[in-house]
C-alpha cells in the first residue's frame, strides 16, 4: 500500500508547538504515531529532518510522509438524529450538536461527527483546514451538547478562525454544578494542563495554558446550582476542570469528582453542560449575531427532577 505525503506551510496556529503535538492536532494522529514519524525521518521542515520535540517555526514548509495505516480518517457520512440546523447561509452553518457526536472524525473515533452529518444532509462545508476537520472553527466535546458553528465558505473559515483566536466570540454555556459556589458570581483564572497522573484527564497545573472562566448563578437548588458560564479561553474540558477545582464539579461528571448517586437520581449518563449561546460578527456581512440552542431532553429532565 502506497504512503501518502502531505506538503503544506506551517499553519499560524501551530507556530512554536512541538512537532509531535502539532502533527497530532493538524492530522488527527496520536502523539505516539506522530513521534514515531519524526523518529523515522518522515517529518521534514524546510527539507530538514526534525525530531518530535523540535518546535515549528513561522514561514517554514512542512512535509510529512504518513504510514499507510495512519492516514487520517475520513468523515462517515450519515444523517444524525437530533442534530438540528439552527441557522444556515452561504457562509456559516450552526447546529445543535447532540451528546455522543464528535465535532469531526479522529483516529480512534468511528462514531458520528458534525462534519459527516452535515455532508450527509447535503450541506457544503468549507474546504479549508485539515482534511478530516474541513470547516471546523470550534469544537465541543463528544459528551457536551449545544450550539456549534461550522464554516461553509472559505472566507468564513478565515474570519471565524481569527475571531476565535482573538477571543472576540462570545461563548455562553449553562452548567449544573454540585453545591453552591461562593461567591454566587465570580471568575476562575487558573492554567490548565494534562493531569500529572492521568494523561486522558486535565487539571489546574502550574505549567498549564492560561484559562479564564466567568460564571454567575441562574438558579440555586438544595443540592446543586445552575450557572451561566462564559469563556475567555477555550481549553479542553475547561469548564469541567475549573468547576471541579473550586469544589463544584458538573453534575453527572464523575471523571472530575461529581457524586455518581446524584447523577443517577437525575437520570444523567453524562455531565450537565450545554453550549447554549454563541455570539459573533457574521463573516460576510459584519453584522453581530447570536445563535441559541435549547436544552436537550436529558438535561431538561434533570432540571425538572431537581426542581421537584
Amino acid at each position: 500500500m502506497s504512503r501518502e505525503t502531505r506538503n503544506l506551510p506551517v499553519p499560524e496556529g501551530l507556530v512554536g508547538m512541538r512537532v509531535d503535538a502539532a502533527l497530532s492536532r493538524l492530522l488527527g494522529l496520536s502523539r505516539t504515531v506522530a513521534a514515531d514519524l519524526a523518529a523515522d525521518g518522515d517529518v521534514l521542515v524546510d527539507g530538514r529532518e526534525v525530531g518530535k520535540s523540535d518546535r515549528l517555526i513561522e514561514g517554514a514548509w512542512l512535509e510529512v510522509t504518513l504510514p499507510a495505516t495512519a492516514s487520517p480518517v475520513t468523515p462517515k457520512e450519515e444523517l444524525i438524529e437530533g442534530m438540528d440546523i439552527l441557522y444556515a447561509d452561504a457562509d456559516i452553518i450552526a447546529v445543535n450538536k447532540p451528546v455522543g457526536v464528535a465535532a469531526h472524525p479522529t483516529v480512534g473515533w468511528d462514531g458520528p461527527s458534525v462534519v459527516g452529518g452535515l455532508a450527509a444532509a447535503g450541506f457544503r462545508i468549507s474546504t479549508s483546514g485539515p482534511p478530516e476537520r474541513k470547516g471546523i472553527v470550534q469544537r465541543l466535546d463528544v459528551g457536551t451538547s449545544g450550539v456549534m458553528v461550522v464554516a461553509a465558505s472559505e472566507r468564513a473559515y478565515t474570519v471565524l478562525k481569527n475571531a476565535f483566536r482573538d477571543r472576540t466570540v462570545k461563548k455562553i454555556y449553562h452548567a449544573l454544578v454540585q453545591g453552591h459556589p461562593d461567591p454566587f458570581t465570580g471568575t476562575i483564572d487558573a492554567p490548565i494542563g494534562r493531569h500529572p497522573s492521568a494523561g486522558w484527564r486535565f487539571a489546574v497545573t502550574t505549567d498549564g495554558k492560561a484559562a479564564v472562566t466567568h460564571y454567575k448563578t441562574i438558579e440555586a437548588f438544595r443540592e446543586a446550582t445552575l450557572l451561566e458560564v462564559s469563556l475567555e479561553t477555550g481549553r479542553t474540558h475547561q469548564i469541567r476542570v475549573h468547576m471541579s477545582a473550586i469544589g463544584h464539579p458538573c453534575v453527572g461528571d464523575p471523571m472530575y469528582g461529581s457524586d455518581p448517586n446524584l447523577g443517577e437520581r437525575l437520570g444523567l449518563i453524562r455531565q450537565w453542560l450545554h453550549a447554549v449561546r454563541i455570539g459573533f460578527q457574521h463573516p460576510g456581512t459584519g453584522r453581530y449575531m447570536e445563535i441559541e440552542a435549547p436544552y436537550p431532553a436529558d438535561l431538561a429532565h434533570a432540571l425538572e427532577v431537581i426542581r421537584g
